[in-house]
């Protein structure tokens, strides 16, 4: 059995168009991940019960279940009960809060490591809580987890494949749209590879990243 260049060839423009979906939904997804997960860490170590136990119940219900489910939930189900999203924005915004769940639990641990005496310092300089999270506590906490919140990245790209089952034809839905047309594999071995070339440049940049924060 040979690889057939050829078939590759005729995949291409496909591939593009697939490329540009997983690269839509890793950024975008990434973005949502990452503000929302802020804001799930911060409203759990609220003081008011209100806020801090829905919020944990909610975050502990999503990243308990899968996202699968979850993709086919926000298309098929909430649409019955309000707007509906294109496949690709139900999968940015399934993949973005799903992954949030995580990143919350990242921060949470940054935010616990910052030492009790910059809260007591800040205390003692009169700041305010806002002023104290903005300018002490949170540059803190965000320059421990970057390596944690960097490998969430490299997991939402590996599972940003699962928007295909909801119609968002990212690399490997087209690959496997074509495959079955042709009655070919070569698409599904040169996607294969497209994720490592992809990966593996953003690794890099999250160690670099990881070196200028960490490091510093």
């Amino acid at each position: 059995m040979t690889f057939d260049w050829g078939v590759v060839d005729d995949f291409m423009p496909r591939f593009w168009d697939g490329v540009l979906i997983t690269l839509q939904a890793l950024a975008l997804g990434t973005l949502i991940a990452f503000a929302l997960g802020l804001v799930w860490a911060m409203a759990q170590r609220s003081e008011l019960k209100w806020i801090r136990w829905p919020v944990t119940v909610v975050t502990e219900f999503i990243r308990n279940t899968p996202l699968l489910v979850q993709l086919f939930f926000l298309f098929y189900v909430v649409p019955e009960w309000g707007p509906s999203m294109s496949p690709l924005t139900t999968g940015i915004v399934g993949l973005g809060l799903h992954y949030s769940t995580y990143t919350a639990e990242v921060y949470r641990a940054g935010i616990d490591g910052v030492p009790t005496g910059q809260w007591e310092a800040s205390t003692a300089l009169s700041l305010s809580k806002g002023h104290t999270w903005k300018a002490v506590i949170l540059p803190q906490a965000i320059r421990r987890v970057v390596p944690a919140l960097g490998n969430y990245v490299i997991a939402m790209l590996k599972d940003s494949p699962m928007i295909a089952m909801i119609g968002a034809l990212d690399m490997l839905g087209e690959a496997r749209g074509f495959s079955n047309e042709t009655f070919t594999t070569e698409a599904l071995t040169f996607v294969g590879v497209a994720f490592i070339v992809i990966a593996y440049p953003a690794s890099l940049l999250m160690r670099a990243l990881e070196r200028r924060l960490v490091l510093k």
